[in-house]
């Protein structure tokens, strides 16, 4: 920041603060980290705003837009911030129109219309619309997120547009702030009612007068200047606003749709809704390399597909990395080196399926490709789509430090008929430059989302980048094609519009700019006026190299603890509420800091300063955090694995150094010696969790909830079970070996029929069974941040079970207990053998009784209580981000005679301590009822619910007034007969 610069913000904004609290009834947010987390989007850049405001309403936006250039500040209009070119940071006042302006006002299925707040989410609104047979037509790959306010100011296109073409041929009407702070609607208007609004003495009236004016004085301009290819979302869409008069409506509407929010800020939109195609197929070509599936697309788009989209060898070889992609290796066929995705979509499944067939025929004549795998039901997609959706986000993962795939170039669009010959050369372009990229994008209409890897931080590698972007510019204009097709201008190619449009063109689009912005506060630097592309720069610009810092826990990524945050690349992902785990604090707030991105960002910053260790102890940063459930679901479901909870963790310890260690803290982090001395002294141990005053006594002194029941300790724990179980069954020849039994600190001391079970099971199936009770593995201590603690137990159970023979498998029943072997141990003790011995041994139990089932060792009653029943099972968060839930649902359905679904149910809440602390008891329950409550309410009474953690148990029981089984639990039960339930 330059010193007038910091004159200008010292002055300006406590003045602009004060006005915005003055006059608006959404929050107000100018301290740094606020400012620093909407600094970002996912693209390159990073420009800190001078402040940023939530509005509840077009009022408040209203009332922003109108003090912002009272006082001469820009404002940035924002939804999801999913932006690739930089459109949503600027030096302004930010406007983040997704947290509050998110209602759906009216559904009218006869008009096939919809009335929205622009901060709707896509798939939010498509839900709504589902019921009618309806949906929105633009379908992007982040739809999940993607707000329709952010596709109108991008003019966003997605997968499908082959058949349904961009949001701009969607949007009916639009209510918008103008640059003065006014209101308009903007909709289709004949020339008399566009005459008479003409006469306002208005920013409003003056648009409807000099644009219009424009227009006809510039006709011939526009008509050559504009590029002919119809997939564009550069520069103003002056060619819709050619030829208005008394037989064509003058639309200022559509004319603002990929304006950028350089006009006007959208308020509510009004869009067309199609109609919903009830079959989708697909047919998934494998081909040897990118070439070969461009070539093949011809065919594909002669049989009147739906989409074609193409994913190369580089996105394929990345999700199988990832265990939420690991279902796609199972499908594929060889080792491809790309796969061509073409779907089929209509209502009669017949004739999608013919052309699949015809298809598959032409590619079979022509010698395209070598297999071709057809997805006709929604359970043969599920995987190959879900692949398909995050090949942004798998690319992303693929960078390493500072050398990323970035978007300049990834955003061309040539006619198909010359997409092989064009990428033929751009790859050649790369080749020249010595870069590496991955391709994929639609195929049917000429769009590959191609990002070559840079590292913006060194000089040459900026140049570089500069270079091509100029020399992809002229092939693309070669080829009549266009240079933004979908993602926009922004600042990544706003700067070359003045060649790209010709120099009257451009000179006509300034004074658009002029005529809605006359003071130029309206993102400014976007599409006209713009820096060079290089300038903002994220990597280069906006970050001092990192301070020293000593941490407890080892990050094995470039830049160790920062490097770790900023693997953050703001696609937004985390900020999806429909599936997945991640992230629950976000579902429950929709407040940006409360996402994965939103606390990565905040940790940079923090990890920034000049002293680190000083600035993970400051209040705003705790405060950022605090909501952090430490789910772990970030660590899998985030494609750049930024893992959260080791991130809090650490943070929490050097909060704690700071600030000493809360007592609560300390009580949670010795929950073993609790619980082993509440089981001790049982049924006494009991009494206070039932007593109101000694409840709310514990709330007052420790934070505690006295609104949620406490776990009941049994006097007959696991480990005096165990003892006489041992007496009754000695440990003699077990055919399979021994196995390790994790007594963990929770189910062995509350429910120890748990553990009990599952020993039984081990022990019918061959296996001899020890019980690894050496202490506690540090895991709630963890969640509190009492690291030298964590591994003072991380090395005590490490030794004691590597004192066990080496050949037996360590199992357990309770996720979190049993994989914190297998992941915070190692970055406790990075440089310990014995420990990844130790953890090359952790099995899950499901394994081994599913093994053995399978070979009859196990055999499981088919007149089990449970048959002809439906069972749901719920999955652990730390289950799912370190191994996924496969071979628990696999167990399950060895039960002879039931139907098991796995339920869309998110986090459940609980998050172990979290669910207990008065502060976030309400966090807890409205995560639970996002997904998890509804679910199980919808279930009728003899549904049986399944729950691996101790946490979702507990939370599901509260919640839902439910008993959860574990899943050994029904097992034992399906082999010995009537039990409890």
């Amino acid at each position: 920041m330059t010193d007038t610069a910091a004159t200008d913000r010292s002055t300006v904004a406590p003045r602009l603060e004060q006005a915005l609290r003055a006059t608006m009834e959404g929050e107000v947010a100018f301290d740094d980290y606020s400012r620093h987390i909407f600094s970002r989007d996912a693209s390159m850049y990073s420009i800190t705003p001078l402040g940023v405001v939530f509005p509840r309403h077009a009022d408040d936006v209203a009332a922003a837009v109108r003090v912002a250039g009272e006082l001469g500040v820009p404002i940035v209009p924002r939804g999801a911030g999913t932006s690739l070119a930089g459109q949503t940071v600027g030096p302004g006042l930010v406007l983040d129109l997704s947290r509050h302006m998110n209602r759906i006002v009216e559904i009218d299925p006869v008009a096939r219309t919809a009335l929205v707040e622009v901060g709707v989410v896509q798939d939010q609104l498509n839900q709504a619309v589902a019921a009618h047979g309806l949906m929105f037509g633009p379908d992007t790959s982040t739809s999940n997120r993607a707000t329709i306010g952010g596709m109108i100011g991008n003019n966003s296109a997605g997968s499908g547009s082959l058949t349904y073409g961009m949001t701009i041929d969607h949007v009916r009407a639009l209510d918008v702030v103008l640059s003065d702070g006014s209101r308009a609607r903007l909709e289709p208007v004949d020339e008399a009612e566009r005459k008479r609004r003409a006469t306002a003495q208005t920013l409003e009236g003056r648009i409807y007068q000099a644009l219009p004016d424009l227009v006809v004085a510039n006709e011939e301009i526009i008509r050559a200047g504009m590029p002919v290819f119809w997939r564009r979302a550069g520069g103003y869409r002056l060619d819709r606003l050619v030829g208005f008069g008394e037989d064509n409506p003058f639309d200022l509407a559509k004319f603002v749709v990929g304006a950028e929010g350089t006009l006007v800020v959208v308020t509510h939109a009004l869009v067309d809704l199609v109609p919903k195609p009830a079959r989708t197929v697909y047919a998934v070509g494998h081909f040897t390399d990118t070439a070969s599936a461009i070539a093949a697309t011809t065919d594909a788009l002669s049989c009147e597909p739906h989409q074609v989209e193409l994913m190369d060898r580089t996105i394929l070889e990345l999700s199988r990395q990832k265990i939420e992609y690991a279902e796609l290796g199972n499908l594929l066929v060889g080792d491809p080196g790309a796969l061509l995705f073409v779907s089929f979509s209509g209502d009669d499944e017949a004739s999608q399926i013919a052309k699949l067939d015809r298809l598959e025929g032409l590619w079979q004549q022509n010698g395209h490709g070598y297999h071709t795998l057809r997805a006709v039901t929604p359970a043969d997609q599920g995987a190959l789509l879900k692949v398909r959706k995050s090949s942004l986000g798998l690319l992303m993962a693929a960078g390493s430090g500072t050398r990323r795939p970035l978007a300049f170039v990834e955003d061309t669009a040539v006619d198909p008929a010359h997409l092989a010959e064009y990428t033929k050369r751009f790859k050649e372009i790369l080749d020249d430059h010595q870069m590496e990229a991955g391709f994929y994008g639609h195929c049917s209409v000429g769009c590959l989302h191609i990002r070559p890897f840079v590292d913006l931080t060194k000089p040459d590698e900026v140049a570089k980048m500069r270079t091509v972007a100029e020399a992809i510019k002229d092939l693309v204009a070669e080829y009549g094609g266009v240079n933004s097709s979908e993602h926009g201008d922004g600042l990544a190619r706003s700067e070359f519009n003045r060649e790209i449009f010709g120099d009257r063109l451009y000179e006509v689009m300034r004074t658009v700019k002029r005529i809605f912005d006359p003071g130029s506060g309206m993102n400014p630097g976007k599409i006209v006026d713009a820096p060079s592309m290089t300038e903002n720069l994220r990597d280069r610009d906006a970050l001092p190299p990192a301070p020293p810092l000593t941490t407890m826990l080892q990050f094995e990524v470039v830049g160790g603890m920062r490097g770790a945050a900023d693997r953050c690349m703001n696609i937004g992902l985390c900020r999806k509420s429909t599936s997945g785990v991640m992230c629950p604090s976000y579902i429950a707030t929709n407040n940006e800091e409360h996402a994965t991105r939103g606390r990565a960002n905040a940790l940079v910053k923090a990890l920034s300063e000049p002293d680190p260790h000083a600035a993970l102890g400051g209040e705003r940063l705790h405060e950022i955090l605090d909501l952090c459930l430490m789910c772990k679901a970030c660590k899998s479901e985030c494609p750049m694995s930024v893992d959260m909870a080791s991130l809090k963790a650490e943070t929490l310890h050097h909060h704690h150094e700071i600030h000493g260690v809360p007592l609560r803290s300390r009580i949670f982090g010795s929950i073993r010696l609790l619980n082993r001395i509440g089981s001790a002294t049982a049924p006494l141990s009991n009494l206070p969790g039932r007593n109101g005053f000694a409840r709310r006594i514990m709330e007052s002194a420790l934070g505690i909830t006295a609104a949620r029941p406490l776990p009941v300790f049994e006097r007959v724990s696991l480990l005096r079970w165990f003892r006489r179980h041992r007496r009754a069954v000695p440990l003699g020849h077990a055919p399979l070996g021994t196995v390790q039994w994790l007594a963990d600190s929770f189910t062995t001391f509350t429910e120890p029929h748990i553990g009990s079970a599952a020993i039984e099971l081990l022990e019918c199936a061959g296996w001899g069974v020890e019980l690894a009770s050496g202490g506690c593995c540090g895991r709630s201590s963890l969640s509190k941040g009492l690291l030298d603690d964590a591994k003072k137990k991380a090395a005590g159970l490490v030794a004691s079970l590597a004192a066990t023979d080496p050949a037996s498998p360590i199992v357990g029943c309770e996720p979190s207990c049993l994989f914190t072997l297998r992941d915070e141990h190692t970055a406790l003790l990075p440089d310990s053998e014995t420990l990844r011995e130790v953890a090359g041994r952790v099995k899950q139990v499901e394994e081994l009784l599913v093994e053995a089932i399978d070979a009859g060792r196990l055999t499981l009653r088919a007149d089990s209580r449970f048959a002809g029943r439906r069972i749901v099972y719920h999955g652990h968060c730390h289950q799912k981000a370190e191994v996924g839930t496969a071979a628990t649902m696999a167990l399950l359905r060895r039960i002879p005679g039931v139907q098991v679904e796995e339920i869309n149910s998110g986090c459940c809440g609980m998050a172990g301590s979290f669910g207990f602390e008065s502060e976030h008891y309400e966090t807890s329950m409205t995560v639970g009822g996002d997904r998890l409550f509804p679910a199980l309410a919808a279930e009728p009474e003899d549904t049986i619910v399944a729950a691996t953690g101790v946490s979702c148990r507990q939370q599901i029981f509260h919640g839902a007034g439910r008993t959860a089984w574990h899943p050994v639990e029904l097992v034992r039960e399906a082999l010995a007969g009537p039990g409890r339930e």
